[in-house]
């Protein structure tokens, strides 16, 4: 065969790793898929598509379309819409897949944890009484906030929440990760936070907040992954190279 076609879906700094891998190997054909959710996302070392697809079955039809040989799901552990898609699209078309999924975050001493199914339930678990929250789910799924008027909320995001919260007790800050250590636990004592709702997202760049609540000892609620999808999973860019070689040995013999 000539050089592998890879669909890559990004949006994770994952993604944009395998691809730098991949473009300095030069042995293999990249398209970066970007739903397009970030309204400035980084720079990227491979040509890049924006915007989504239109479903699973568009988007078998491009990967027939544009003759791929490898589709790699490297996009958010919660973006959960586009996995599935990805997995379907992967079956119906019988091209090879792969998901690049990072490690979720573990429990270790001192955490105090209250592993929650959904954003509402952890909504739903910060109980009647005022608390003082961070709410450190990103913009999508900010809106469940609203059924639990009662508490004060500290939202983060890389875009604003758009529309804006119905919500009295309301701040928001638009940052971009990665956190220290230090500043998440200047943050939260700064706004006297008391809980955080977050998901288990995995990986380096917010996980500071994690450590924080743990040292000041603020309680967690833990949003966790739904169950992973059909697709074969591996956990580093490594891992994934290794996959690919796999796959395509004869091609990628020499981009080592």
């Amino acid at each position: 065969m000539g050089r592998p076609r890879i669909l890559i879906l990004g949006g994770t700094s994952e993604a944009r790793l395998l691809a730098e891998a991949l473009a300095a190997r030069d042995d293999c054909d990249v398209l970066l898929s970007l739903a397009g959710r970030t309204e400035k996302p980084a720079a990227q070392p491979v040509p890049v598509r924006i915007g989504g697809f239109g479903g699973a079955e568009a988007l078998a039809d491009f990967l027939k379309a544009g003759g791929y040989d490898l589709l790699i799901d490297a996009t958010h552990p919660f973006a959960e819409r586009i996995s599935a898609n990805a997995a379907f699209a992967a079956e119906t078309t019988g091209i090879a897949a792969i998901a690049l999924r990072r490690p979720k975050w573990q429990r270790v001493a001192g955490d105090r944890w209250r592993d929650v199914r959904s954003i509402p339930t952890a909504i739903e678990a910060l109980g009647p009484s005022p608390r003082h929250v961070f709410l450190a789910t990103g913009r999508q799924g900010a809106h469940h906030a609203e059924a639990a008027p009662q508490h004060h909320y500290l939202v983060r995001s890389v875009d604003p929440v758009e529309p804006p919260l119905a919500l009295d007790n309301v701040e928001y800050i638009l940052a971009r990760g990665p956190f220290t250590l230090d500043g998440e636990c200047d943050l939260l004592r700064q706004h006297d936070i008391d809980a955080i709702v977050a998901k288990n997202s995995g990986g380096a760049a917010t996980y500071a907040k994690i450590e924080a609540a743990r040292l000041l000892g603020i309680e967690v609620m833990m949003v966790a992954r739904a169950p992973a999808s059909i697709v074969k999973a591996v956990d580093t860019v490594e891992a994934a190279l290794a996959a690919i070689d796999h796959l395509f040995p004869p091609v990628m013999k020499r981009g080592v």
